[in-house]
């Protein structure tokens, strides 16, 4: 049964709209949390939690199911092919979790589901948002259901419908940045892997890649490709890594268990709010995925805005309270898009100059501690943990 009012509608149940529903339904409210897709994503996609995510999801008691169901790491390192120009120690974090978390997000959102689940919540798929408008109390909701249309009258509504967000659209929020040319290929494989005990961003005049371990002795590897296939095979992959991988002892490529492409934009929306309407996750920031921020700038978010909307709706604070939402998570984001794009940038010089000019500079400014202990902190995202909080009351 779709409900036909509720306090606070969310548009899509990704990590975002489960950490945001999980939180709300934590404080004792009953959030609607819908999505067009019958069944969750069974991909891997996002692949990394940091410290200050994990800080944060403390409060919904998920962090001991993440931990058991990932692969800490703690090492990080930029190389060009075999020489390692940057390494960085993410033990030494002033947090309880020290570590770089790997686990693919299928995994991370069926635990959310589940806690979600366990404080009484579920989320009602198979139901699309097509238009909302605003009234005199808040919005109204077309949706179409397997039962035909419906409408749902909510106070708030909260757009974590990604890049394509039918809120921020009803909203009139822009969505300002550009696109970037070219694609991206993702693969989750088994291989023969030399550096199976840390994150690894390599650079190299083809193009950067990332190869990071996952549970169950899987990799991931990420790597900007011109003209990608929608499904890369192991072949495609296992070329990949012989341009821009390890040359000394290469990786090996077994099997492909899963692979997609997709393009890169950096773009962040133009406001966080407007009057009834939210975004959160991919409809608020999108960018590229070196450094492994967009998930965890995400889950941060819903779990911000979800405090702050339960001091309003439970009458412990006023209105105007929801603007701090856009005051803190918007300049968040905007850092993180900034990292995203430096990272990106010193990772795709091409002429043999820059190259040589960069691995320098690289290996002078990571000699310095000062320079590591300010990348680690950001990379996570325990330089923003002042922007992940809500003032007590």
């Amino acid at each position: 049964m779709v409900p036909q009012e509720t306090d606070v509608l969310i548009v899509g149940a990704g990590p975002t709209g489960l950490a945001l529903a999980a939180t709300l339904q934590q404080a004792g409210l009953r959030p609607v949390i819908i999505d067009r897709l019958a069944a969750g994503q069974n991909t891997s996609r996002a692949a990394v939690i940091h410290a200050h995510t994990l800080e944060v999801l403390e409060r919904l008691g998920v962090t001991d199911a993440l931990e058991r169901r990932g692969l800490q790491l703690t090492r990080f390192a930029l190389r060009d092919h075999d020489k390692a120009l940057l390494e960085l120690d993410f033990s030494t974090l002033p947090s309880r979790y020290a570590q770089i978390l790997m686990i693919p997000q299928d995994e991370t959102e069926a635990i959310l589901a589940d806690r979600l689940a366990s404080l009484g919540g579920t989320v009602l798929r198979g139901i699309a948002a097509t238009r909302i408008e605003r009234d005199a109390t808040g919005a109204v909701a077309h949706v179409d259901t397997p039962e035909g249309p419906r409408t749902i009258r909510a106070r708030y509504v909260v757009g974590g419908d990604g890049m394509h967000s039918v809120v921020r659209e009803a909203a009139g929020i822009a969505f300002d940045g550009e696109s970037h040319a070219g694609s991206f290929v993702l693969a989750d494989v088994h291989m023969d892997w030399p550096l199976s005990a840390e994150v690894t961003l390599f650079f190299s005049p083809e193009g950067m890649g990332v190869v990071v371990p996952l549970p169950g002795h899987r990799y991931r590897i990420v790597a900007p490709v011109g003209d990608a296939p929608e499904a890369p095979d192991a072949a495609f992959v296992q070329a990949l890594l012989d341009a821009r991988g390890p040359r000394k002892v290469p990786g090996r490529v077994r099997d492909v268990l899963w692979s997609s492409r997709f393009r890169v934009h950096h773009r962040v929306a133009a406001r966080y709010r407007s009057g009834p309407f939210f975004v959160m996750g991919d409809a608020a920031h999108v960018h590229s995925p070196a450094g492994g921020q967009g998930m965890n700038t995400g889950l941060v978010d819903a779990v911000v805005l979800g405090r702050l909307l339960a001091d309003v709706l439970l009458g412990k604070a006023p209105e105007a309270t929801l603007d701090l939402y856009e005051e803190k998570r918007r300049p968040a984001a905007v850092e993180v898009l900034e990292l995203a794009g430096r990272l990106t940038r010193i990772a795709t010089v091409r002429s043999l100059a820059g190259r040589i000019l960069r691995n320098l500079v690289l290996r002078v400014v990571g000699a310095s501690p000062v320079f590591r202990r300010k990348l680690v902190l950001n990379l996570s995202g325990l330089a923003r943990k002042g922007l992940g909080m809500v003032p007590p009351r």
